[in-house]
């Protein structure tokens, strides 16, 4: 089962979530981002594609590339979120 895509804003941050542990998850994820830039035209909102990044969790992730208004997302280890630091292992520390 995909389920669906966690979709997160706060002030100027929009995150965009997806478990992937199976090739129908990892199909949906290019339909969630472009479902999210359809939003974000709709909205007359624009993204900072060099500001988006894409964390992989867990050492067995494929690693799909993942695009963004036509442009190729770079890959994270890390991502800070509210005073939280967080890896793509999952180790949480607070900053």
């Amino acid at each position: 089962m995909t389920g669906q895509c966690t979709l997160s804003k706060f002030a100027g941050d929009t995150k965009l979530g997806r478990v992937a542990d199976m090739p129908e998850g990892h199909a949906a994820i290019p339909r969630d981002i472009n479902r999210l830039e359809k939003w974000a035209d709709r909205n007359l909102m624009n993204f900072n594609q060099e500001q988006c990044k894409v964390l992989h969790v867990e050492k067995n992730n494929p690693r799909h590339q993942c695009m963004l208004v036509a442009t190729q997302l770079g890959n994270s280890l890390e991502e800070k979120d509210l005073g939280v630091l967080v890896d793509n292992r999952l180790n949480i520390t607070l900053y």
